[in-house]
């Protein structure tokens, strides 16, 4: 959600180069196969950097907090964007395009419905995740489906060269199909990966973790991270001490980066629940040049992705003829 994929993007953003993601699929693989550990950490991680999300408006008339993807944090390989969107109608995300990686949309608040020119809609509500594939490329809308504010996390993935131009997929994961854990006030719900022995059934291309951890008051947790990935916190309400005990309170809407190790611990010594995203990856190590919603590995290949693009052809050929209803 680019505040210039929306109002002649092509003609306002410069090409940036930044860091080096898709379809909920049996044909791809298990996105985690480290086991949890319950207690303690051979090496465990620590914050590296605490970067606070700021307001900022995004497509017509949206407000986001943006963590990654901003001038503090551009990129953490695999992932290429977070917002932390609200939005009311008449405001939206209307008609735009992407090639090149997947979001997955993630709501806290109300709903939204998506339409796609690959024939796909539906709507989210509160606690169901939307992951989508731009691959070759998808021009969709993302627009609020009811009154007062709708609310949610969206995350931009990369994809590795190999998938950048495969077919867009879409697939909703409702609420009450997402598994959770609780234990000794600690309560986690599973989009992605495992945590406390539950695995989810979620495949995606670039192995990524997705966990939503709520901690009562004075409630502590453990969670193991693959060592090789990258990881970071996203603070959606309270305020935690996270890596070690030392550590400051830190509170809600700031991105916490991961330091390497295998594992994360978190206390919450308020007395008002913390509630915190756990999100890691595989890093892809590949070179990525982004224009606006196009990432791809080469500037030649952003070229022939604005050209795809305006002659509606190699992806794009339905964006000639189709619009959102």
């Amino acid at each position: 959600m680019r505040a210039s994929i929306y109002r002649n993007f092509l003609f306002r953003l410069h090409p940036t180069t930044t860091a080096k993601a898709s379809k909920i699929t049996n044909h791809t693989r298990n996105i985690m196969s480290e086991s949890d550990q319950s207690t303690g950490f051979s090496t465990p991680r620590l914050v590296t950097k605490k970067v606070l999300a700021k307001l900022q408006h995004e497509g017509e008339g949206a407000v986001v907090r943006r963590s990654i993807g901003r001038s503090e944090l551009k990129f953490l390989d695999p992932f290429l964007m977070l917002d932390d969107f609200s939005v009311s109608p008449p405001a939206g995300f209307p008609d735009h395009p992407h090639r090149g990686f997947e979001t997955v949309t993630y709501m806290l608040q109300g709903g939204i419905t998506h339409q796609d020119f690959a024939g796909h809609k539906g709507t989210i509500h509160t606690g169901d995740v939307q992951w989508m594939t731009a691959g070759r490329g998808i021009i969709h809308s993302e627009m609020p489906a009811g009154e007062g504010e709708q609310k949610g996390l969206q995350l931009w993935i990369n994809l590795s060269s190999q998938d950048k131009m495969i077919e867009p997929g879409y697939q909703e994961l409702l609420s009450d199909d997402i598994k959770t854990a609780e234990k000794d006030g600690v309560e986690v719900r599973i989009i992605a990966g495992k945590s406390m022995g539950v695995q989810s059934p979620v495949y995606t291309r670039t192995p990524t973790m997705y966990l939503d951890f709520t901690l009562k008051p004075r409630a502590q947790m453990n969670q193991s991270i693959p060592e090789s990935w990258n990881g970071f916190v996203y603070i959606i309400e309270g305020e935690g001490v996270f890596g070690k005990p030392a550590s400051s309170p830190v509170t809600a809407h700031h991105v916490l980066v991961l330091g390497p190790g295998d594992g994360l611990s978190v206390w919450n010594r308020s007395s008002k629940p913390l509630r915190f995203v756990l999100i890691a990856g595989q890093p892809i190590n590949e070179p990525v040049v982004q224009y606006g919603p196009f990432v791809m590995n080469t500037q030649a290949e952003i070229d022939q992705t604005i050209e795809d693009y305006h002659y509606s052809k190699n992806g794009f050929e339905m964006a000639k003829y189709w619009r959102s209803q």
